[in-house]
């Protein structure tokens, strides 16, 4: 499955909770007293909330949550490897 199927499942309506769950896991990231492995439950966990808030609270609000959170946490990730990969060619 490419990025454009999965960027085709998600409801544009979204996109705002997508960029929200980037910042609010770019946060989280900084903050010292959240354990790393606990950001992506609560990244997603804010995106089924804030998705419910705008689609309306069904299964569709949590599976499109689950889509955004994961796909702002994957993204991050994507951005994350090819900056250390780029500073790791810079070195050598």
């Amino acid at each position: 499955m490419d990025w454009g199927t999965i960027a085709g499942l998600i409801d544009t309506r979204l996109l705002i909770v997508l960029a929200a769950c980037w910042v609010i896991g770019y946060g989280l990231k900084r903050t010292p007293f959240i354990p790393d492995w606990s950001i992506l439950f609560i990244v997603i966990g804010v995106a089924i909330l804030l998705s419910g808030g705008i689609i309306g609270f069904s299964a569709e609000a949590i599976i499109q949550g689950i889509l955004v959170g994961a796909v702002a946490i994957t993204g991050h990730q994507a951005v994350k490897q090819a900056r250390e990969a780029v500073n790791d060619d810079e070195l050598h």
